[in-house]
């Protein structure tokens, strides 16, 4: 969708939870649209909240200096959704209508919404109310549909498989199996990436239910070639077979937890075995080089865009290009591992057990 009149000032705001990138992108977006495209910038605190609240801070150029190593969002963030916001009485709202009141009252020509795949459905609402809005594909899980990538996960990625590497010491000095919780509620990307990157023994992936004959199998085997301790990498969304539904041949059962597996592992094998959770440590701190690079491009393709009146879309990366896409593509979509994509392949010559 392109609008009427070259734009004058926009809004940005960051949405969902945090992850390392996002101040590099905010300033990737407002030093092209200050400096190149000469508009007015306005940031919009603690995501879609501030846009319903009307609080806000103008953003100028001295404000941008020493963001791109930054962690966090100077913006704020939060969860809520302006057709959802809760209320002092534990209630919740439609408040679209502010929204879009004080979109008007900021005299914004575009928002910039930096977020996941809930904020690609907010934007969308958003953008059916009469708005002008385009999203940047942000996650440390790597789910956002139509995008190769996005920002975020490569920082995380490296969190989680200097952990990984880092307990291969001490489980190997304690003869241990040692479970480690990465993040990942509906896709494995995080989780399998660090694994392969990292050595772990076993992966659990929400992609692949597992069985935990099939992980105390890998483990006992590992202990017969004279391996005296194993890491067990588990995405957060990892989920179990249950035995009547193995016979029925159907769907999966919700999660259990790692302490539960550490129990039946320990309990098989006798083994010490201990857990790991990594938790929000994957999402804080500086962002490596190239998430600060990848979140640049996008915020600076952003502003092309919307130099250009071209709005209702994500930024996306495709190969070597940054495109736009469709929001109604993104919006209520989430990408997670295929069956044979070849980090699964990976994982399966070297004999990462996946316990399928």
């Amino acid at each position: 969708m392109r609008a009427k009149r070259q734009p004058r000032t926009i809004g940005i705001l960051t949405s969902g939870g945090d992850c390392p990138g996002l101040n590099a992108a905010i300033r990737g977006v407002a030093k092209a649209v200050i400096g190149t495209y000469g508009m007015d910038v306005i940031g919009i605190l603690d995501g879609f909240t501030g846009l319903v609240e009307n609080r806000v801070i103008h953003l100028h150029e001295h404000e941008l200096v020493g963001l791109l190593t930054l962690g966090g969002t100077i913006l704020g963030t939060s969860r809520n959704k302006p057709h959802k916001m809760p209320l002092a009485d534990g209630t919740f709202h439609d408040m679209t209508g502010a929204a879009v009141e004080n979109y008007h009252r900021l005299k914004l020509d575009g928002l910039v919404c930096i977020g996941g795949g809930g904020t690609a459905k907010n934007a969308l609402r958003l953008q059916k109310a009469g708005l002008n809005v385009i999203t940047l594909p942000k996650t440390i899980d790597n789910d956002v549909v139509e995008t190769d990538v996005s920002f975020g996960y490569d920082t995380a990625m490296h969190i989680a498989t200097e952990a990984v590497d880092r307990l291969h010491t001490t489980a190997s000095s304690h003869q241990r199996i040692i479970l480690v919780d990465i993040m990942g509620h509906n896709a494995g990307w995080l989780a399998l990436g660090a694994s392969l990157a990292g050595g772990a023994d076993v992966c659990l992936i929400p992609e692949i239910p597992f069985r935990v004959e099939k992980v105390i199998e890998s483990l006992a085997q590992r202990r017969t070639r004279g391996r005296r301790f194993s890491i067990v990498s588990v995405a957060e969304g990892a989920r179990p077979y249950a035995a009547a539904e193995i016979e029925a041949g159907s769907e999966s059962v919700p999660p259990i937890t790692s302490a539960l597996i550490a129990i039946q592992l320990q309990e098989a094998l006798g083994l010490e075995t201990r857990v790991t959770t990594l938790g929000h440590v994957q999402r804080g701190g500086m962002p490596t080089s190239t998430d600060r690079l990848l979140a640049t491009q996008l915020g600076c393709t952003a502003a092309r865009l919307i130099s250009e009146g071209v709005f209702g879309v994500m930024v996306a990366v495709k190969g070597n290009a940054f495109v736009p896409v469709p929001l109604e593509r993104v919006a209520g979509f989430r990408k997670t591992i295929p069956l044979d994509d070849p980090m699964i392949e990976a994982a399966r010559l070297i004999g990462l057990c996946l316990s399928d």
